[in-house]
Order: C-alpha cells, then sequence, then structure tokens
C-alpha cells in the first residue's frame, strides 16, 4: 500500500508540474476564464478534468470549470454514459450530457465511401462543443490530447494530408472569441494511462466500430515500433517541432 501510495504520488507530481509548465509557457489560462472541458470518455479527457478540478484547491488562480459529454449515438454503449455521467458527480463538476446521432450518421458515410471517416465525427462534435460554450458563455475549451497526440498528428498529416503542421497548445477560433487549450501539451500518454489506471476510474470502451481501422492506429503502430530500437524517437520528434529550420525548407515559387 506504502509503495503504491508513493506510485500514485510521484505520478500525480509529475504530470501536475507538466501541466503548470504548459500553462505558464503557453499562457493557457487566467484567473477568472471560463472553461468547458470536452470529456469523450477516454483516460485523457477524464484524467485532465480530474486534474484541473483538484488545482483549483492550491492554485492562486481562480476559474470555472464545465464538463460536456456528447455521445455519438453508436448502437452498442456497454453504459457508458451512466459510467461518465457518475465519474462527473463523483468529482463534483458540473456537465452536460449531449446525445445524437453522427455515429450512425458516420458509419453510413463510411460504406458509401470507402474510406475513414473520423475527421467527419470530429468535426461535427466540436461544432457542437462551439455551439454549447456559446450558448454557456465559456471562453476557452480544454481537450486532453497530449504529446503522443501532437506527434502522431503531425505524422497523420505528412503522411496523408500533404502538409506540416500539427496540434497547438492554444488555439483561437471565431476572431478570439473562443481559445482551444490543450493543458496536456507536454504531458506523455503512459504517464496518462498508469495515473488513470492507479485511479481506479471507470473504464469507458471504446463503441466505434470504425477506430480499429483509423489512420491514427496506423501512425501509432509505425511510432511505436520505432520507439522499440530508439527511445529518443518520440522526443525527437516533438523537439523538431519547435526547431524548424524554415532556410532548409522548400518555398513555393
Amino acid at each position: 500500500m506504502v509503495q503504491e501510495y508513493i506510485m500514485k504520488k510521484g505520478l500525480f507530481n509529475l504530470i501536475n508540474s507538466l501541466i503548470g509548465k504548459a500553462i505558464f509557457k503557453y499562457n493557457l489560462i487566467q484567473d477568472g476564464d471560463r472553461i468547458l472541458v470536452a470529456v469523450s470518455g477516454g483516460k485523457d479527457s477524464m484524467t485532465l478534468l480530474w486534474f484541473l478540478k483538484e488545482r483549483l484547491k492550491w492554485i492562486p488562480v481562480n476559474y470555472e470549470l464545465f464538463a460536456v459529454h456528447i455521445d455519438p449515438g453508436f448502437e452498442k454503449e456497454d453504459g457508458n454514459i451512466e459510467k461518465i455521467e457518475s465519474f462527473f458527480r463523483e468529482i463534483g463538476v458540473d456537465y452536460k450530457l449531449i446525445k445524437t446521432d453522427i455515429g450512425a450518421d458516420s458509419i453510413e458515410l463510411s460504406k458509401k465511401t470507402g474510406q475513414s471517416t473520423c475527421f467527419f465525427c470530429s468535426r461535427k462534435r466540436r461544432r457542437l462543443i462551439f455551439e454549447v460554450a456559446d450558448e454557456m458563455g465559456f471562453n476557452k475549451i480544454a481537450y486532453g490530447h497530449h504529446r503522443d497526440d501532437v506527434i502522431e498528428t503531425f505524422l497523420i498529416n505528412l503522411f496523408y494530408g500533404a502538409s506540416i503542421s500539427t496540434m497547438l497548445p492554444v488555439q483561437e477560433f471565431f476572431d478570439g472569441r473562443f481559445k482551444i487549450i490543450r493543458p496536456f501539451y507536454l504531458v506523455d500518454e503512459s504517464l496518462i494511462s498508469r495515473f488513470f489506471k492507479s485511479m481506479n476510474w471507470p473504464e469507458i470502451k471504446d463503441s466505434c466500430p470504425l477506430s480499429s481501422n483509423s489512420k491514427r492506429k496506423e501512425v501509432r503502430e509505425i511510432i511505436k515500433r520505432l520507439y522499440t530500437s530508439n527511445k529518443k524517437v518520440k522526443a525527437n520528434i516533438f523537439h523538431a517541432l519547435h526547431n524548424v529550420r524554415s532556410d532548409y525548407l522548400p518555398q513555393e515559387a
């Protein structure tokens, strides 16, 4: 029990310090912010919500938190909605659950086109998040994207989108009306996964039948194979994104 406590405390301190570093470095959160946290039900967004709530107990900055979960409407949810709602109540945050048919529409589109419709699904869910934020007067939207997501998105855009781009720690939308923030920007996925398991929170299974064939999964497998032979691969890719040598990149004519 003592060893387990020390391990959990160490993970907490490490993740919390990386969150604080990201918030300070990228100016993610200010006093008086009203933050809507998009909670998919995955370990990343649930852990982020918990950390943002916990930090209010000791930091000098005060902000309001509100959680939103969008039910994509897949046929088999395995009690996911009930688990997520129970989690929100347990940690004491106000929340809103939105039921949709986005999942069914996405699957239907995938059958017609024979292609992945992850972007279609994601765009529709993000639009709903913006609508809730606008309706309720929130100025920031927090996502649980972590360092691995940033790296994977870069490679997805490179391999499949023919562009050099990725997620940013903070992004403005609609002329600054909203800001998307990513407090986990510097946090490795493995740390989040270990902390999530140590808290014994309910497992929310991914009910999307298309998730096993996503581009993100393909890229994740590539990175995993490279990482087994070189433990610096992920860190090198991440640091390369912040060390762009434009003089050695071709310019459009």
